[in-house]
């Protein structure tokens, strides 16, 4: 099933992009006002700034799922390089690295949510998540697309028998 491999990959490589974007940049949240606006992402800039608990929930299991899906990536790409990986190998465990790495990024998102959905509105201040934050759940369905494509590869792929002996 190389169409499946194929789509895994490059699935699976813009899933790692949109999730290392939205992880390192301030959009995640913004604030508008009568007369100034402000944004807000999840590495606070200001030196008195107190981190709350949600923030470092949402920044371990977003790294987290980066590194799954680095891994997820590196063992498609080292499953379309027969001498380099052992035959079939390489699209079970991106299956496994991608799954671990949406549900990651799924909890991030979630608890990110959860957090600002519950805050009291102001009546003079608009605010509303921005762009950073829609990546960072468009990135975790792709992270599961990838899951899926790679157990589609994994499945339809060649079994070892004989003929490989």
């Amino acid at each position: 099933m190389e169409l499946c491999r194929s789509l895994a990959l490059l699935v699976g490589s813009l899933g790692l992009m949109f999730c290392l974007i939205a992880l390192s940049t301030d959009f995640w949240f913004e604030a508008v006002g009568p007369t100034h606006s402000a944004h807000s992402g999840l590495w606070p800039t200001g030196h008195g700034d107190i981190i709350s608990g949600y923030i470092h929930v949402t920044q371990t299991f977003s790294i987290i799922a980066v590194l799954w899906a680095l891994v997820s990536v590196s063992f498609l790409v080292l499953s379309c390089i027969p001498s380099l990986f052992r035959l079939g190998h390489g699209p079970l465990v991106s299956t496994t690295a991608a799954f671990a790495a949406a549900i990651s990024m799924a909890v991030a998102m979630a608890v990110y949510t959860s957090e600002w959905w519950d805050q009291p509105p102001h009546p003079q201040i608009q605010t509303f998540f921005s762009w950073s934050f829609y990546l960072g759940w468009v990135s975790a369905i792709l992270l599961l697309c990838t899951g899926a494509l790679s157990l589609g590869a994994h499945c339809g792929g060649p079994r070892p028998g004989y003929e490989t002996l």
